[in-house]
Order: structure tokens, then C-alpha cells, then sequence
């Protein structure tokens, strides 16, 4: 790899509040390696990246919705504690969403690709995906948007069950509601119950035809894009297991050259003029014998790590490169190369077994894992506590959950005692001998 001029410091960006997204760690272990003094927005002190080496300076996210105002006062901040222009990579779709929509106001303090204001909120919002796909002649699995809960449940009897269930905006789910961005729905009652927390989801309710899943049908893209559209590196890659399963993050990916998956990217990004990091999910339908778009999303994804070449090149630092002025080498591809998410994999491995499903292939080009490096072990020390903790937790509830339940049990089989009829001259008391 040419010589690399780390002269520009960096803010990796992320607002959700989940404390295990790795995709974060590998952004400022990439960076931090080349040199680049990296500063990340994290949601706690004690989150697993405020651990890394490489990372020069966290920042804590504020608490509270991150409404465009508190997003602009928080960057225009971070901006002043980091003391000149920085490079910004928003690693998340709330924060690809707020930095096109507030890119004037942010322009003087970061460098960022220039967007349309609206663009990453269209692709990353799942309505719009389908007639986007239309439009652009992109196979994508056949949508329904329900306007009732009734248009729901007929919805569901149309589409066949079982269907898959997103919420349009999944950025906007708190974490009171306990909703889950996808969900595999049964019943046209579930699709009804569904429909019928909209208000609390915060966006629209879409049903979508459920695409049989097994070993090599889930594949996904990565990819950064310059100020003219133009690819300067990419990859597509192969699920091996995802978290939770079926409808989840890559918990083990493999590097696998796809050429109908990466010229279906090239395309969908020459209709809509998208520039920066790109990560998209594809299903291959038997049927049809056609790659289906499933989901966009207009940042690095969470596994881009894998589709690093043997210099170190990734998405992340041809992105750094490219808004620096700097030559983006031609990267040299690495297919085979795996790519481990160590916490994820665990769970997946072991409902993977209980399913029978594959695991995963063997690896030719290395393997990258999310958590664990040599050079900067704290990180997964951090993680791995807190997971077991996390464990521990979840335990205690589930025990907590089954005690209440035993007792409630109890209560109803054990019969109650009723008080001896007073004697002669007697006083009558109350009964305190019965069960309540």
C-alpha cells in the first residue's frame, strides 16, 4: 500500500445504543493502525471500543432522542474538543440520515461525501425500497404496505405465510416496546397485532413474502463510492451464520465473488447517484433463479472488515483516502477470507445445530475477527464481560420469570383452609389461616 498521510483526524459515529456493535471497533482499529488520530461517539464510558488502543478520545452520546438540533449542537461539540476539521464516518442509518440532512451546517467542521439531503433516508427507509427497486429493475421480494390492521391480516392470507414483517423506519424503534426490526409472522393475527403497534414503532408496518432460507442463500454487498459514483473497492460475501438466525446480523461471513450481486449494486447506485459507504442484503430466491434485494443500508456494515485486502485497505480507509485528496490504491481481492462476529457466532452455532443447518466453509484467505486482535486485546475483554454479564442478567429474569410463575401455580392447586365454626360463647375472628 502507497504511503499513507494521517494528517486528518477522524469521528466514528454511531447513535444507536448498542454497546456489541463491532462494525465500530473495526472502523477505529482500521483507521488507528494507519495512524489517523480516530475519535468515536460511543453510548457509555464503559462501552467495549472506549477500550481500544487506537481510539484517541471517546465522546459520550447524550442521553435522550437524538432530534436534528441535539444531533447538530452534538457534533458542532465533539468538533470543538477534537480542535480542527475532521473526517466523519457515520456508521449507523440515524447518523448517514442526519449528517446529508444537516450536511450545510456540518460542512465547515467535517468532510463527508456530498449527498442528496433526502437520499440515505430513502434507501435506508423499507417502503420505499420496493418501488425503488422497480424503477431501477432490481428483483426485490413482492411488498405489502397495510394501511389497517385488517389490511394486515388479508395481507398475510396473500402473500402466504410464513412472511416477514419490517418496520419502515427501524432507526426510529425505541427499546420500551421490545419491537424487533424483523420479525417472521405466522397468523393473519400476528400481522394484525403487528399493524396495531405502528404508533409505538414510530413508522410504517410493511409484509413481505417470505424467501425460503438454507446454506448459500443469503448474501450481502459492501462497497464505497466517490464523488462521481464512481466503485473504487468492493466485495460481496456470503452468510454463513447470522444472529438471530435467519433474519440477522452476519455472525460468520465468507468473501465470495458474485458477480450478479455486485452488478446489481452497481446499478441501484447509478440510479439514485448515492456517494460513500454502501452495504446491501440480498436472498437468492430458487425459483426465480434471481438475487433479491432485501435491505440498503447507507453506511459500513457491520462485518466490512472482511473485505479487507492484504495492504488493509477496506471501505473505511478508502473512504479516509478518497475525502483527503489521497490516491485509493486498486485493492487486491482476498476471496475465501472469513469473517467471525464471536459473540453472534456462539449463539448462531448452537440454533444452527438444533436446525441441522451447514456451517460454514473452509477458509482460504485468513480469518478476521470482530472482537479478538493481539494488538489490542482490551476491547474483547470488555465485550466478553459484559456479555456474561449481560448473561447473568437475562439468567436472573428467566429464573425470576419461572419462580413467579411456580408460585402463581401453587397458589391456585393448594387448597384453602376454611376456619372451625366457633364454640358455644365463643367470639368469631377472622380467618387468618387461608391463602390469598
Amino acid at each position: 500500500m502507497p504511503p499513507f498521510d494521517a494528517g486528518v483526524p477522524a469521528l466514528v459515529l454511531r447513535l444507536d445504543r448498542n454497546p456489541f456493535h463491532h462494525g465500530t471497533l473495526g472502523a477505529v482499529r482500521s483507521l488507528g493502525r494507519a495512524g489517523v488520530e480516530v475519535h468515536a461517539v460511543v453510548e457509555a464510558g464503559e462501552s467495549p471500543v472506549a477500550r481500544s488502543r487506537y481510539l484517541h478520545r471517546a465522546h459520550l452520546r447524550p442521553p435522550g432522542a437524538m432530534s436534528e438540533k441535539a444531533f447538530v449542537e452534538t457534533l458542532l461539540t465533539v468538533s470543538e474538543r477534537i480542535g480542527r476539521r475532521a473526517v466523519l464516518i457515520a456508521m449507523d442509518d440515524l447518523s448517514a440520515i442526519h449528517t446529508a440532512a444537516q450536511a450545510p451546517r456540518l460542512a465547515s467542521r467535517y468532510v463527508f461525501p456530498e449527498q442528496l439531503a433526502e437520499l440515505p433516508r430513502r434507501l435506508a427507509d423499507k417502503a420505499e425500497l420496493a418501488s425503488l427497486c422497480a424503477r431501477a429493475g432490481i428483483a426485490h421480494p413482492r411488498t405489502v404496505v397495510p394501511h389497517s390492521a385488517a389490511e394486515a391480516a388479508d395481507a398475510a392470507r396473500t402473500l402466504g405465510l410464513p412472511l416477514v414483517a419490517k418496520w419502515s423506519r427501524p432507526w426510529l424503534l425505541g427499546t420500551a416496546g421490545g419491537l424487533r426490526s424483523t420479525t417472521l409472522v405466522r397468523s393473519p393475527a400476528d400481522a394484525r397485532r403487528l399493524f396495531e403497534r405502528s404508533e409505538l414503532a414510530g413508522s410504517r408496518l410493511l409484509l413481505q413474502r417470505y424467501l425460503p432460507d438454507g446454506p448459500g442463500t443469503d448474501w450481502f454487498f459492501h462497497g464505497y463510492f466517490s464523488g462521481d459514483s464512481r466503485c473504487l473497492l468492493a466485495g460481496s460475501g456470503r452468510k454463513e451464520l447470522s444472529w438471530p438466525t435467519r433474519t440477522g446480523l452476519t455472525a460468520m461471513g465468507s468473501w465470495q465473488p458474485n458477480a450478479q450481486v455486485e452488478e446489481a449494486a452497481r446499478r441501484l447506485v447509478s440510479h439514485v447517484g448515492y456517494r460513500g459507504i454502501l452495504d446491501l442484503d440480498f436472498r437468492w430466491e430458487e425459483t426465480g433463479g434471481t438475487y433479491q434485494l432485501l435491505d440498503v443500508n447507507p453506511r459500513p456494515g457491520a462485518q466490512f472488515r472482511l473485505f479487507t485486502d492484504p495492504g488493509g485497505l477496506d471501505v473505511v480507509r478508502a473512504l479516509y483516502l478518497d475525502l483527503t485528496g489521497q490516491r485509493v490504491p486498486q485493492p487486491v481481492s482476498s476471496p475465501g477470507r472469513v469473517f467471525v462476529a464471536e459473540n453472534y457466532a456462539l449463539l448462531s452455532a448452537v440454533a444452527s445445530a438444533r436446525r441441522g443447518a451447514a456451517g460454514a466453509t473452509a477458509t482460504k484467505g485468513g480469518v478476521e475477527t470482530a472482537w479478538f486482535a493481539g494488538d489490542d486485546m482490551l476491547p474483547f475483554l470488555a465485550m466478553t464481560r459484559a456479555w456474561l454479564g449481560r448473561g447473568l442478567v437475562e439468567g436472573a429474569r428467566q429464573l425470576t420469570r419461572l419462580l413467579r410463575a411456580s408460585r402463581a401455580t401453587t397458589r391456585e392447586l393448594t387448597p384453602r383452609r376454611h376456619a372451625a365454626a366457633p364454640t358455644h360463647g365463643s367470639a368469631t375472628r377472622p380467618d387468618r389461616t387461608s391463602l390469598s
